[in-house]
Parts: C-alpha cells; structure tokens; sequence
C-alpha cells in the first residue's frame, strides 16, 4: 500500500514506540484480562507451521533490538508476539514441546476430563484415566517451569511418581468407598483425586522455588532480592488456581450428566460406547 513520505515515517514511529512485551490490553479491567489470556491460550495457535513459528521469533527479537523490518505494521508485531508467547519458553527462548503449550490446555484438558468422568465405573479404567492425565500434568509443568530456579530429573520423577500415587490412592479408595454411594458421588472421585495431585505435583514440581526463593523486583523491573515467601504465596495461589478451574467442569457436568443418562438415547449410547471403550482392554 502506497503512502506518503510523513505518513509512513509516522506510521515507522508509532511501531518502533510500541512495548510488545507489555499485555496489548488494559489488565486493570476484566475484560482486558479476559482478553488478554484468551489470546495467550487461542488453540488455534498450534496449526501454525514450524517455520512461521520461527519467522515470529526471528520478528520479535530484531524489533527488540531496535531493528524494524520496513513494511511492518502493529498488527504484524502483535500477531508475531502472540506466536512467540505460545511456543518459546518466556526465560530460556526454547521451543516448547505442543503437549506442554498453554494453548494444548483447552483441547488437551476437555478431552482427558470427559474421559475421566466417563470412566470411572472400574477400577482399571480409574488407574488408566489417572495415569493419563497426572503424565500430561507432569509435562505441562516440566515445560512451564521457570528457567531461573532449574529441577533436575530425579526431582522431576519424584514429583511425577508421588503426584500420580496420590491420585490413584485417591480415585481408586473413593472409587471402592462410594460402590454404595449414589452414582452422583462417585462422579465426583476423579475431581477429588485431581485436587489432591495438584496439592502435590505442583510444590514438588516447584520445590526449587520454595528452597531457594524467587527473585522479586520493584515497579522498574530492579531485582530486589529473592524471597521464600514469595514463593510460597504464588505457589499456592496456583494450586488453588489449577483446583477452582478444574471444579466447574468435573463438578457441574456429573451433575448434568446424571440427569441426561436418564433419557432413552443415552443408556443406548452408554450401552454401545462400553462396547468399543479401552475399559475391555484391561
């Protein structure tokens, strides 16, 4: 698009003026932050091809460098940050592995919950669904985990095997416990086990964060110092994070569910599904 000498140096101006790194909405409204993590999360973020994912790089760290490509607009920079947030770690740069991307979260999370809460009749298919989804838990923290205070793999394993013990002690004796229950109660154990891992696999995933601290900073992005408690605050404040998000859907549907098996296509559907489900493979 053909423009004038003063527009385009104006229009050159306003891009290299421009904070990429800050949230491109208003983070003291909810909608801004609605926004704001809709955009870091969008799944459709990963049909994108490797080598446009590296081209958004190779984008956002020339322009950090003050070099701007000519012809670049604002919403080209935008779009090329929102791919770089998606894939490359925020600290180390690295690629991050799909599975363990924020934007893998939506459809990764809703496919393992619905088969949580579908299979949780026998024991086998707990244990199964369980293992499921503590190993994709495991991988999203390992991929999200900040560079700046390094686990090891032996303290990545015992994170991983002790919060995958704890949800399975915990689905499978409230599986055996609620046999006598109301079928509603033991729609509800996979959540209970879900809570209790992530009261688990999170500190012991971080634990080098509570050992030594994390680093704080003033309003000027100036180290401070680091701080245990800090730590300590944000850990838990993601544990409770990790359990409120995961109550609407593995509360609310067992519920919604329930009322809906009681109609004559969905016993024909269940009967039909058991048939073909990784429940006879045990």
């Amino acid at each position: 698009m053909w423009c004038s000498w003063a527009s385009c140096s104006k229009m050159r101006a306003s891009v290299t003026m421009l904070n990429i790194d800050a949230p491109r909405w208003d983070q003291n409204t909810f909608m801004g932050r609605v926004k704001h993590f809709f955009n870091i999360t969008d799944p459709r973020t990963l049909l994108v091809s490797e080598h446009e994912l590296d081209s958004a790089k190779a984008l956002v760290e020339s322009f950090r460098a003050g070099m701007v490509p000519p012809g670049t607009n604002q919403e080209q920079l935008f779009y090329a940050k929102k791919l770089y947030d998606s894939a490359f770690h925020p600290d180390s740069g690295e690629k991050m592995n799909l599975i363990g991307r924020m934007s893998f979260q939506v459809p990764g999370g809703m496919a393992i919950t619905g088969f949580m809460l579908q299979f949780y009749r026998t024991v086998p298919a707990v244990v199964f669904w369980q293992w499921v989804n503590q190993s994709f838990n495991a991988i999203v923290n390992y991929t999200n985990r900040n560079a700046a205070s390094p686990i090891s793999l032996k303290q990545t394993g015992v994170a991983y095997v002790t919060a995958t013990s704890t949800a399975l002690a915990t689905a499978v004796g409230l599986n055996l416990y609620t046999k006598r229950a109301p079928s509603l109660v033991a729609r509800w154990v996979p959540f209970a086990a879900v809570a209790a891992a992530n009261c688990v696999n999170i500190p012991l995933m971080r634990q080098q964060e509570l050992i030594s601290g994390i680093l704080v900073t003033d309003e000027n992005d100036n180290p401070l110092g680091e701080s245990r408690r800090a730590a300590i605050k944000g850990i838990t404040q993601v544990v409770i994070s990790r359990i409120t998000m995961a109550a609407p859907g593995m509360i609310l549907l067992p519920i919604i569910m329930e009322r809906l098996e009681k109609y004559p296509f969905m016993k024909y559907f269940r009967s039909n599904l058991n048939s073909y489900s990784l429940i006879r493979t045990f």
